[in-house]
């Protein structure tokens, strides 16, 4: 699905959040790729799962047609700063939610871009009659627990020694979800 832009400027930087374009697909291959590198709060290393600008085209194009799905970007001063993505179902029993996911190159953590990815990707869901949005985040995460907290996200469980850090411990993840406010008694 595509939404229009929405430009926000924080502290000191004035960024645009818009959904993604097949011109993005290089820049979000590379950038996915340092973000890895930059932090062990993704489920990846640095080189894992890596996805090349032609599986990104095709996430675009799927994402784009696809009513369930969006894919966002972060972009200042015409380079991408990050990006976030809900990905829904074609399964029926699953059609009432979609799985969140976000990634922000350090360079640009303060400025509020996870935040407004975050609200944008919520207001979409809200409008789509998405009950749920699900994540799941690294326990050690705690700035991001607390976003997603103000969000309406609560935890549902937590899979204990889930991720093995370069530290050599094992460390629990969360599994979090946002339920829409207006949830019928259609049941």
């Amino acid at each position: 699905m595509i939404i229009g832009h929405r430009q926000v400027e924080r502290n000191g930087i004035i960024y645009i959040i818009r959904s993604a374009v097949r011109e993005d697909a290089a820049e979000l291959s590379a950038i996915r790729l340092q973000i890895d590198g930059e932090t062990e709060n993704m489920e990846r290393r640095q080189g894992e799962g890596f996805i090349s600008p032609e599986g990104f085209e095709e996430i675009i194009r799927k994402d784009t047609e696809a009513d369930r799905n969006l894919f966002l970007v972060a972009e200042v001063e015409g380079k991408l700063a990050g990006f976030a993505r809900c990905e829904g179902s074609v399964l029926s029993r699953n059609a009432h939610k979609v799985e969140f996911g976000i990634c922000i190159l350090r360079a640009f953590w303060g400025y509020g871009i996870g935040y407004s990815l975050l609200q944008q990707a919520t207001s979409w869901a809200d409008s789509q009659g998405i009950v749920k949005m699900g994540l799941t985040v690294l326990e050690t995460n705690t700035g991001a627990i607390s976003l997603y907290r103000r969000f309406g996200f609560e935890t549902e469980g937590i899979l204990k020694k889930d991720k093995l850090l370069a530290d050599g411990t094992y460390y629990s993840t969360l599994v979090m979800g946002r339920f829409k406010d207006q949830l019928t008694d259609e049941a």
